[in-house]
């Protein structure tokens, strides 16, 4: 067993080529090889998520999402709260997630495409 307190996790700020806006993470669990799966805590603040070709969803603590492989999406804290999420995520040729281009302004305020 591999106890891991609270205070040994630091945070980190979320990469500017991964995130818009100020985003903390805190690792919760990255086990060593051969693990595949890791588990962080990601700050921005309620929030909204938005599959492609989808309306954007209000999400609200407790909720869950799950998205199946190869889907894009975007999430993140509305443009009035916060949002905490925890990041389950499995990684494929050493890398838990391919990253694509940041959500503009315009999509991320997008009303049209609230529900």
């Amino acid at each position: 067993m591999t106890l891991i307190r609270k205070e040994s996790r630091a945070l980190q700020s979320g990469p500017a080529e991964w995130f818009t806006g100020e985003v903390s993470i805190e690792p919760l669990n990255n086990p060593p090889e051969p693990s595949r799966v890791s588990c962080a805590s990601v700050t921005f603040g309620t929030g909204w998520h938005q599959c492609q070709g989808e309306e954007r969803v209000e999400i609200h603590a407790g909720d869950v999402i799950w998205c199946p492989p190869d889907h894009r999406h975007w999430h993140g804290a509305t443009n009035r709260s916060a949002m905490t999420h925890i990041a389950i995520q499995e990684s494929l040729n050493g890398s838990p997630v391919t990253w694509m281009e940041h959500v503009s302004d315009e999509q991320y305020l997008d009303t049209a495409g609230a529900k």
